[in-house]
């Protein structure tokens, strides 16, 4: 009677052990790919990173609350520093204590391109292809574009100097520039 109450012990022991080995079978054949998974796209994701992070340029010499005048008018732009890979800024023209234009920008790399997007007094969107580019100037440019097509920012000694250029009435190039000193609160 011990003998086949034993057996019994141990048939039931071994069905719990080999339901046991099972469960853990099934969870290890569930959590092993689940977690290489994870840890392959952690390293995707960390290299995707590093590898934006080494392609996106640095717009850190355009930051900064930048004042200029022109025709009569008081012009402002406001850049953030570059984080990551965006840059934002906003900028106004201001006559005679009037607000007449405003824009939001933003300068973005993106997939390897970069680009500046203008959102100029609630219009559609514009984004301008950065096409030339070196340690304190850029150049953006848009030939789909009415007006501008091409879009510079570039440090000089008495601050910074932008341009916008397109085509004239005439069917010539038009550019127009901007000079903007550093704003005294």
């Amino acid at each position: 009677m011990f003998g086949q109450a034993f057996a019994f012990v141990q048939a039931s022991a071994g069905r719990r052990a080999h339901s046991a080995g099972m469960k853990t079978r099934k969870v290890l054949v569930l959590i092993v790919p689940a977690a290489l998974l994870l840890g392959v796209a952690a390293f995707l994701q960390t290299a995707t990173s590093a590898a934006e992070g080494r392609q996106a340029p640095r717009f850190d010499w355009l930051s900064g609350q930048w004042c200029g005048e022109s025709d009569g008018e008081s012009l402002e732009e406001f850049w953030l520093p570059s984080k990551g890979n965006l840059a934002l800024g906003v900028g106004r023209t201001i006559k005679g204590g009037i607000t007449t234009s405003h824009e939001f920008l933003r300068i973005q790399t993106r997939d390897g391109a970069t680009r500046l997007t203008a959102l100029h007094n609630g219009q559609s969107p514009t984004a301008f292809a950065l096409t030339a580019s070196g340690a304190d100037w850029a150049r953006f440019e848009n030939p789909e574009h009415d007006f501008p097509k091409r879009i510079e920012y570039r440090r000089v000694a008495t601050g910074l100097h932008a341009e916008i250029a397109g085509p004239g009435d005439d069917g010539k190039e038009t550019v127009i520039p901007f000079e903007f000193r550093r704003c005294v609160d």
